[in-house]
């Protein structure tokens, strides 16, 4: 039995569209990362069409998260009373948790940016 990716597709159905119609439809197709063709196939068969998140923030937001665990790493540390660590004054830990806290912060507003549509912001 071949696969369903690897089957010609042999049947065409043509869909008459307003201009506006199409511009809309290619641009929905875009945005989902896929072709005009397999966003009217999917969507026609029912499937949730589902966006492409934008790799640049995917990646930053892998940064951020690194960040976190190094600085979560240190505050670990000090919790375990390391002998690495036996120089920290508590000023410096509470440097480090607001650290923290702004790495969470930043990490939220790309979040919010790949999550909300850019209108909503």
């Amino acid at each position: 039995m071949m696969k369903e990716t690897s089957r010609k597709r042999r049947h065409h159905l043509r869909v008459p569209v307003l201009p506006e119609e199409k511009i809309h439809i290619e641009q929905q197709a875009k945005q989902a990362g896929m072709s005009v063709a397999r966003y009217l196939r999917e969507v026609g068969q029912g499937y949730q069409i589902k966006g492409v998140t934008d790799y640049q923030r995917v990646r930053e937001l892998a940064r951020i998260n690194g960040d976190l665990g190094r600085l979560g790493g240190l505050l670990k540390l000090w919790l375990t009373d390391d002998v690495r660590t036996a120089a920290f004054s508590p000023e410096t830990i509470h440097r480090l948790l607001a650290r923290i806290e702004a790495t969470q912060d930043q990490m939220t507003l790309v979040m919010r940016t790949i999550v909300r549509p850019q209108a909503d912001q």
